[in-house]
């Protein structure tokens, strides 16, 4: 999970504040020094993390403990707000062109994932703001390079404009006249990497770039390279001319020191971060809501704008309706898991929860093909023991679990499980503990209004 590591380090920092009345300079020396080998150890830039230190001691130093907070909740505050101010503030999305079409020349190393992050972003413009967009495949070196743009855009729905083995400089142009004359609004140009930056690499992109002047050139790094991608993003700006960067692989960097190098090495803004390798697995960059992770407070908007363009609203007052009046079946419990795992399963989920220390998920290993085993048990009972669990009998649970190739005991469990959820979902829909279901708004209202006093979001629970 992104940040894992580095959160447990600055959870452990803090603690030591705790219970203290007022907060002196020595305690103050030492979280800090505790922050910084924190920061140092997630892989962070040297200079970035003295910058960093020294702007958040200074504002320690010089603001008095708020009557409604204890100094290390201060210290929290203060840190929470450099952490945004490190990496940019706000999250921005791609510049689009006045007059269409936009295009944005997407370019890195090898082994960045920008071939195939760049169809999921794609893919993210035509599916969230009904753009028209044309993949243009200018990776004429790497082997299978053209196949891999053309089978991914094929995935995610977007075409892919290609010829061959030819000069890159020539397809990029021949790219952007075919997208002006069949009607497509945004243009993602994919670019060849190397291994290393070298001469030649940078001025065929640079040739590119003064060709076809693309709105924005976005650069693709491998989170996980940590310093190496910080170094690799300072080249490509001072040679090149970044306008953004995507990182990718960043829920598989536990240290997450090149997403909070980049910004103030290069000044140009991370505005997208690869998640996974599901072909929906690219999400906008927040810094507010990262460094609300990295702080162990979890992450509830992206959980609830995860839920909004996964959940059904109409399903989802049916299974409140029926949660009120205690008439859920397994057919419900099948659907939801369904649900759960289109937004990327438990393990993802549980990361973004506030309330869940830093650490806490270290050792826990979520097998999301559990979901399809349980999936089994249900499928093999007949719609009336789905529809009334309470009539499956002993040689009724040997035979179900005959057929999914389970044991008796799992089909046990499975009910007992399901009993479970019933009882607490009757009282959650009393006015117990807002409940998953209860944390999904009405699709079209802004996710940002959510204020956790009584706003009515749903997710699959």
């Amino acid at each position: 999970m992104a940040f894992e590591s580095l959160s447990e380090r600055l959870s452990q920092a803090f603690k030591k504040l705790k219970g203290r009345g007022r907060l002196t300079e020595a305690d103050l020396r030492e979280v800090m020094q505790d922050v910084r080998r924190a920061l140092l150890e997630a892989d962070v830039n040297y200079k970035v993390t003295r910058d960093f230190i020294s702007k958040v001691t200074e504002k320690a130093v010089g603001t008095d403990v708020l009557e409604s907070l204890t100094p290390d909740q201060q210290i929290i505050k203060i840190v929470n707000e450099e952490l945004i101010a490190l990496m940019g503030g706000a999250n921005e999305k791609i510049t689009i062109a006045p007059k269409p079409p936009t295009i944005v020349m997407l370019v890195g190393l090898q082994g960045a994932g920008k071939t195939t992050n760049g169809a999921k972003l794609a893919a993210l413009y035509k599916k969230q703001y009904g753009k028209r967009p044309l993949l243009v495949a200018c990776d004429v070196y790497r082997p299978a390079a053209i196949t891999q743009l053309q089978v991914v855009g094929e995935q995610v729905g977007v075409p892919v404009f290609e010829q061959g083995q030819g000069d890159p400089v020539g397809i990029a142009k021949a790219g952007v006249e075919h997208a002006i004359a069949h009607g497509n609004d945004m243009v993602f140009i994919d670019t060849a990497g190397r291994l290393h930056i070298d001469d030649n690499l940078m001025t065929e992109l640079c040739n590119i770039r003064d060709t076809v002047k693309p709105t924005e050139i976005m650069l693709f790094l491998d989170a996980m390279t940590g310093q190496d991608a910080v170094n690799a993003a300072s080249g490509f700006n001072d040679q090149l001319g970044i306008d953004s960067v995507c990182m990718t692989k960043l829920d598989a960097d536990t240290r997450g020191g090149a997403a909070l190098s980049v910004r103030a090495v290069t000044g140009k803004p991370i505005k997208f971060a690869g998640i996974g390798e599901k072909l929906d697995g690219i999400e906008l960059f927040h810094p507010e809501r990262m460094a609300s992770r990295i702080l162990g407070m979890g992450d509830m908007l992206s959980l609830i704008e995860k839920a909004e363009a996964t959940l059904d609203e109409k399903k989802a007052k049916e299974l409140e309706k029926k949660m009120a009046q205690n008439k859920l079946d397994l057919d419900d419990f099948v659907d939801q898991l369904h649900q759960m795992k289109k937004m990327g399963g438990i393990q993802s989920m549980l990361g973004m929860l506030p309330g869940i220390k830093p650490g806490a998920l270290k050792d826990v290993k979520v097998d999301d093909k559990q979901f399809n085993r349980l999936e089994a048990i249900i499928t093999s009972m007949t719609p009336a023991e789905r529809k009334n669990p309470s009539i499956i009998n002993f040689s009724r649970k040997q035979r179900i679990a005959a057929g999914c190739g389970q044991k008796v005991e799992d089909v046990n469990r499975l009910l007992k499980q399901f009993e479970m959820l019933k009882s607490m979902s009757k009282q959650l829909s009393k006015g117990g503990m807002p409940n998953m279901n209860s944390l999904m708004k009405p699709k079209g209202t802004h996710s940002k209004k959510f204020s956790g006093q009584g706003g009515k979001f749903k997710l699959p629970f």
